[in-house]
């Protein structure tokens, strides 16, 4: 590809910024609201389930209309604002609290900062297992997308999202519930949530697959976009096509 051919595709791709900030923000958004624990009839999931799928729908998006080099600098992109993000919680965690100052009805600064640190402080355990699994998932669900998208010529987008998610979140709930919860609950629970977490995560995006025709198809027009990674360097540490 020449130098003018790569100047009118950067000029072209004015919607890709916007797409980057929505993955990164539901990227970012999961990780804090992962604290809460819900339940839903039988099953206790993290809060973060109602948005982390996103992250996959609009890995999705960008490797299909843009390439995989495009969502592999995203991905990139969106594991360093969730370490700054991490850090900044952190750092605010260490400061020191201001006398007057209280969260709620706590009604002193001793126990607001307690609570303050119970909700945002996570141990180093949890965030290992989340930016390990984050990176192997998002870049199999990339790399799965864009093979499978030269593997079809480009038919059947539903099947290569679902399938491309499938294995992508597999090795997210395996690695993240493994590398956090092994030795502190039974492997037979390991199992069972690994399971539940892959399942329901899996079906949100295959239930979102309207949404993600309607977004792909906008911006494949809307940018004169339709990138097939014949020949793309698919290495994750790559900076470049």
């Amino acid at each position: 590809m020449t130098g003018q051919a790569n100047a009118n595709r950067e000029r072209r791709q004015q919607l890709l910024p916007a797409v980057a900030v929505a993955f990164v923000t539901s990227l970012v958004v999961s990780n804090i609201i992962a604290v809460k624990l819900f339940q839903a009839g039988s099953f206790v999931l993290p809060a973060a389930i109602i948005i982390f799928p996103l992250s996959y729908i609009f890995g999705d998006i960008l490797t299909e209309v843009y390439g995989y080099a495009r969502a592999r600098q995203i991905i990139w992109t969106g594991f360093g604002c969730n370490l700054l993000a991490v850090a900044a919680i952190w750092t605010s965690i260490r400061l020191q609290p201001a006398a007057f100052w209280t969260l709620g009805g706590l009604g002193s600064a001793e126990l607001s900062q307690q609570a303050y640190a119970a909700v945002f402080g996570t141990t180093p355990r949890i965030l290992l297992a989340s930016f390990t699994a984050y990176l192997f998932g998002e870049f199999l669900n990339s790399f799965v997308l864009a093979k499978l998208k030269i593997a079809t010529r480009g038919r059947h987008l539903w099947m290569r999202t679902i399938g491309s998610t499938l294995v992508g979140q597999l090795a997210d709930s395996a690695i993240f519930v493994s590398l956090a919860f092994s030795g502190t609950i039974p492997p037979a629970a390991l199992g069972t949530l690994i399971v539940t977490q892959w399942v329901i995560k899996s079906a949100y995006e295959a239930l979102a697959t309207p949404l993600t025709y309607l977004a792909v198809f906008y911006l494949k027009r809307a940018e004169n976009e339709d990138y097939y990674d014949i020949g793309t360097n698919f290495n994750p540490l790559s900076w470049k096509r």
